[in-house]
């Protein structure tokens, strides 16, 4: 379950852009560690946290919020290697981002998660 979150740079990184969503885990700024919680509250409620989010959260923030979406998909032909593409407003023709050198889906969506950071921090 635990490669399902996003890691604590990413998190920190989506709370300084606004991301606030109910989450059902937290990092503790002061160790870095996580733990799950009972009740999902927002990044409002608690200074020394920062919310966990599920990759699947994360990357339909980035839908719903900045209109950027993300396919991952494998390379036909061959094996272990994946391709990023990022677009804006549902338009594979409008694509910002294309890559294809990540060896497993877990490396993959981590790269496109720090990519779509990167994107809505340089706007």
């Amino acid at each position: 379950m635990k490669k399902e979150f996003i890691p604590y740079e990413q998190a920190l990184a989506l709370k300084e852009l606004g991301f606030d969503e109910k989450c059902i885990s937290v990092y503790l700024t002061s160790t870095k560690n996580f733990y799950p919680i009972y009740r999902p509250y927002t990044n409002n409620e608690q200074t020394d946290e920062i919310l966990r989010p599920l990759y699947q959260q994360a990357f339909r923030w980035f839908r719903e919020k900045y209109n950027l979406d993300k396919v991952i998909y494998p390379t036909l032909g061959s094996e272990g290697n994946y391709y990023i593409n990022i677009f804006q407003n549902y338009n594979s023709d409008n694509s910002l981002y294309w890559n294809c050198s990540y060896e497993t889906l877990e490396e993959a969506e981590l790269e496109c998660l720090k990519k779509l950071i990167e994107i809505v921090k340089t706007k």
